[in-house]
């Protein structure tokens, strides 16, 4: 085979994007230029393309889509809850099953633990945000190689069919890349925007943050807390304490959605020393892919300035005026369509 079906982060770079996702191939740019992002590794697009291949699911699901006539939404989600059983349903072929395991019990070694606690994430070749699933807290090989298949299901989910079919891509195969990551035990997270998402006004940078885990905040399920930075000198401009009733921890196996306590949902999540650090870090990240950046990040428990903000991902941000009408009707759309059959990413 001509492609490694796995890959530390470390080997990869910007040069990438084809081989393992957008995600993945950040990712590895991030490490390459010395940023703190979590240890992990890749699941290359040629894994995802043996799977389907050798188990049989790509003649499968394209016998299934020769007689689908899409009218409207509805008919995406049948069609979604057929394929997907159709994959999940699928075994791991075993190169592939022992490629996974045998990284995730070397990432284990690497992370001082018999098992460490992971995330998986879809890593596309072109930018989806949100739209496949993302699992989290995955503990042992076995449950690993489970998400992962569930993960690669989910270019199928009724989102991404409809998106496809109004892109006029093929609905049968969304080849991807997934990232393996170890989890931050995070006291708060979330995203900074280089450049104003509403505007695009490149002299700020606007930073959006709760406690806990960053789902929360990256699902746009609560009013976060927001600080407006000046991008030249860091200064803050303006800060938003967020209501944040609610936000995401760890559970045994997975995580969990808590009712704030008063102390947490009346206070800030961050200091404005965390708070100017993370905008550095989003101009490096902006002066080295050279345009603006959506980043997600976490503050680490028990580290202290500036080790404990860490980089979980970026991705070249997307400015609300630059896209059309048509197409911001569509998306809500299709996100309020996703929403009302109860997709909700697998991040719970």
């Amino acid at each position: 085979m001509s492609e490694k079906l796995v890959l530390w982060f470390e080997e990869l770079g910007q040069e990438d994007r084809e081989l393992v996702g957008r995600k993945c191939a950040n990712l590895g740019e991030m490490v390459k230029i010395g940023l703190r992002v979590p240890p992990g590794f890749a699941l290359s697009v040629e894994a995802y393309l043996d799977f389907m291949s050798l188990t049989g699911a790509v003649a499968e699901i394209g016998k299934y889509l020769a007689k689908f006539e899409p009218k409207d939404l509805e008919q995406f989600n049948q069609a979604s809850a057929d394929i997907r059983q159709m994959v999940q349903l699928k075994a791991v072929p075993e190169k592939i099953e022992k490629a996974i395991v045998s990284h995730y019990s070397e990432l284990s070694r690497r992370c001082h633990t018999d098992e460490v606690a992971v995330s998986t994430r879809s890593a596309g070749l072109l930018s989806h945000p949100g739209q496949y699933e993302t699992y989290l807290n995955v503990l042992g090989g076995p449950a690993l190689v489970d998400k992962i298949r569930l993960v690669w299901a989910s270019t199928f989910n009724p989102r991404s069919l409809a998106f496809r079919s109004r892109k006029k891509m093929p609905l049968e195969s969304d080849p991807i890349g997934v990232a393996v990551q170890e989890m931050v035990k995070a006291r708060a997270a979330g995203v900074i925007f280089t450049a104003d998402p509403n505007t695009g006004d490149d002299t700020r940078m606007i930073i959006e943050g709760n406690w806990g885990l960053g789902e929360s905040v990256v699902g746009g399920e609560l009013t976060p807390d927001i600080y407006i930075l000046d991008k030249k000198s860091l200064k803050i401009l303006e800060k938003k304490l967020g209501p944040k009733s609610r936000y995401v921890t760890f559970k045994k196996g997975g995580v969990i959605e808590k009712k704030a306590p008063p102390d947490k949902s009346g206070k800030f999540c961050l200091s404005d020393e965390e708070a100017r650090e993370i905008g550095r870090l989003g101009k490096v990240l902006e002066k080295h892919f050279g345009e603006a950046q959506d980043v997600e990040w976490a503050v680490e428990e028990g580290k202290q300035l500036p080790e404990s903000i860490i980089l979980l991902q970026t991705r070249a941000e997307i400015i609300a005026q630059n896209k059309t009408p048509i197409d911001q009707i569509v998306d809500l759309m299709l996100d309020r369509f996703s929403r009302g059959v109860g997709f909700d990413g697998g991040k719970m």
